[in-house]
């Protein structure tokens, strides 16, 4: 797997590390970002994507009068 270095403010690495309850900024930038990804995902699978929104509309058959 490919490496990435980010640079980031020192308070938001603090921040990051409090929230993920790490000791290592490294860690808790990874742990952070992994569970953004995870949580879009789950969102995406309950709410659907722009190709679900045929299978919400109403196809009703014509009204027969008469």
């Amino acid at each position: 797997m490919a490496l990435v270095t980010v640079t980031l403010d020192a308070n938001l690495a603090i921040d990051a590390m409090m929230l993920s309850g790490t000791k290592n900024p490294q860690d808790a930038v990874e742990l952070v970002l992994r569970d953004y990804l995870a949580r879009g995902r789950r969102t995406e699978a309950r709410t659907g994507d722009a190709a679900d929104s045929q299978r919400l509309t109403a196809d009703r058959p014509p009204v027969q009068e008469g």
